[in-house]
């Protein structure tokens, strides 16, 4: 399992950021940084107000995940 994780700032407030992410059941790490960019554009055409300040992908841990 692999999460997208992103910090986004309100457009207004830069220093005003939260973490955010996506998680994917059946990919690859490779697979989650090639798909990283449409990924979040798809997302910020949804919080027009936020800006992407910086990305990663991670494996997640099933026991992470479930708590």
């Amino acid at each position: 399992m692999m999460e997208l994780l992103f910090v986004v700032c309100m457009s207004t407030q830069p220093d005003h950021c939260q973490e955010r992410s996506l998680t994917f059941i059946d990919i690859t790490a490779a697979q989650c940084m090639r798909g990283a960019q449409p990924e979040l554009a798809r997302w910020i055409t949804t919080h027009p107000d936020q800006t992407i300040k910086s990305w990663r992908c991670r494996e997640v841990r099933l026991d992470e995940w479930e708590a």
